[in-house]
């Protein structure tokens, strides 16, 4: 979707906001696709002294598989909007992944709302911020307790442990 910026472009102090709903399914995060509700994206655009900067925020609900106990959860989240958007860039290097390249005189939502989105997603999907995960011997949920298992013993430690034996 494109945002048309031309009548506050040129007028300094002057505002538009808007809101958008993008279709981000088929995207994938560490083998799954948790985005099965549509991303919605609310803000504004503001003309300050003649830059014009983008502030707002990403809705939306993920479905995800935990990373460290495999339970499937989900997770409300809301992501920040922080962009400027510039006519022109005078150097490649000094375009960075808050700042965006407008196209005539539209900014497109889509690339900002989905950059914003990616640049923002956790790296490790996790069901709360203290799960145990799984034994790696067993398979036990060591949420829901400990397990059985011994813990194998420090190889380093091996010639003191024979020592301990006799």
């Amino acid at each position: 979707m494109r945002l048309s910026l031309a009548k506050i472009i040129d007028c300094p102090g002057a505002s538009a906001s808007f809101e958008t709903t993008l279709d981000l399914r088929d995207m994938e995060f560490g083998a799954i696709r948790p985005v099965q509700s549509p991303v919605s994206a609310k803000g504004i655009v503001r003309n300050t002294a003649g830059v014009l900067t983008m502030t707002g925020h990403v809705d939306t609900t993920l479905d995800c598989i935990c990373d460290r106990c495999a339970k499937p959860f989900t997770e409300d989240i809301s992501y920040p909007i922080d962009a400027v958007l510039v006519t022109e860039v005078q150097q490649e290097d000094f375009l960075d992944e808050n700042c965006f390249l407008l196209q005539g005189n539209d900014a497109d939502l889509d690339e900002i709302v989905t950059t914003t989105f990616v640049l923002n997603m956790d790296s490790k999907m996790l069901c709360r911020p203290d799960c145990k995960g799984l034994c790696p011997t067993c398979g036990k949920d060591l949420n829901d307790g400990a397990c059985d298992c011994r813990p194998e013993p420090d190889p380093r430690l091996a010639a003191l442990q024979k020592f301990f034996e006799k």
